[in-house]
């Protein structure tokens, strides 16, 4: 009879753990659905994150269908440089994210640049274009390349000259709407137009925005938090293509002069535009020198604090971030990575 006793109380007990372990678990749940719930509305409340809208087209340069045939054409042609070798794309490969993959871009003659190229996509939300910013609209953009010595070395009114004798290329400009041809302006139109659909937009990311709760997992709306939070990633990458459209020297040590080379100001040494985040699960390697190969080691760079450049801006401090923070963060930028759409090498004029 004790023995049966002591058996039934030991059930009891046993079944009151259970119940007890089974009320806290369904607490916890509670409690995670709640703070969730509280992340999710201070987040959707943030001005500062704005879906991105339509890309911005200027009204002298619309981009119809024949005037984006043509861009495309000029795009992918390596008549466009000095060599006849290299194009637009030899440094901003569809297929790589409209970049190349390598740190530093290659120069004309085989040796490396001093700096990364930067990718295509979503480059024509940004007030201006370059790491520097030196070139003021993406028609002004699309023409650097072409004549700098140091990339495709082709002076531009050689070129217009040279399209010029190819069978049918001044024919193209002329169904484009150009009325007078080949000029180096048109050119950069029409390079402009086709770069303007390179976009990553309607991110998992957009859509949370826009409402969708559960467009974003648990984690990536933790990551979100610490991104406009603890992280202060938004301090710099804010608004639409989440880019200030600022130049802020991050303390990368390297010899470039960034922004300052444009303004001839001190303050400005080693200042870049702070980049757009959309589609960079397809650009590594990052920053401005590519010297970085993941996005794990981005967040450990700003983590630490940055490097030690001297002209490192206040805004650049150890964040203290916890390994689940960091893998949290992570998780959340890879969902603004989406799927640039890609364009191919179309039939080029004069060439079989």
């Amino acid at each position: 009879m004790k023995n049966f006793l002591f058996c039934c109380l030991l059930l009891l007990l046993l079944s009151i753990g259970l119940v007890g372990c089974g009320s806290s678990d369904a607490s916890t749940k509670i409690s995670e659905a709640n703070n969730l719930d509280e992340i999710i509305e201070r987040l959707l409340g943030n001005n500062l994150l704005v879906p991105l809208g339509d890309i911005p087209i200027p009204a002298e340069n619309p981009m119809t269908a024949e005037v984006l045939e043509l861009g495309q054409i000029l795009y992918f042609d390596p008549r466009l440089s000095g060599n006849n070798e290299r194009s637009c794309m030899t440094c901003h490969i569809p297929e790589l994210g409209y970049g190349d993959a390598r740190a530093t871009f290659e120069k004309f003659d085989g040796s490396d640049g001093p700096r990364n190229s930067p990718t295509v996509i979503n480059s024509g939300y940004y007030t201006s274009n370059f790491w520097d910013g030196r070139a003021a609209s993406l028609e002004e953009q699309a023409l650097g390349p072409i004549q700098d010595p140091g990339e495709m070395n082709q002076p531009l009114d050689e070129l217009i000259e040279k399209l010029k004798e190819i069978d049918g290329y001044e024919d193209l400009f002329f169904t484009a709407g150009f009325e007078d041809g080949i000029t180096a302006e048109n050119i950069g139109k029409a390079i402009a137009a086709f770069e303007r659909q390179v976009v990553v937009k309607d991110t998992p990311y957009d859509r949370f925005l826009e409402g969708d709760r559960n467009a974003l997992t648990a984690q990536e709306i933790r990551g979100l938090d610490l991104f406009t939070g603890k992280a202060s990633c938004i301090t710099c990458h804010q608004g639409e293509n989440l880019s200030d459209n600022l130049f802020h020297n991050i303390g990368i040590e390297r010899d470039n002069k960034g922004r300052a080379a444009v303004t001839g100001n001190d303050s400005d040494l080693g200042a870049i535009r702070t980049p757009g985040l959309y589609g960079l699960t397809h650009t590594a390697p990052y920053m401005s020198d590519g010297s970085i190969a993941t996005l794990e080691e981005v967040i450990e760079y700003y983590n630490r604090g940055g490097d030690n450049h001297p002209n490192k801006s206040g805004l650049i401090n150890p964040l203290n971030l916890t390994s689940d923070e960091k893998a949290d963060l992570a998780e959340f930028l890879r969902s603004l990575g989406g799927q640039p759409p890609i364009f191919t090498k179309p039939q080029l004029p004069g060439m079989k």
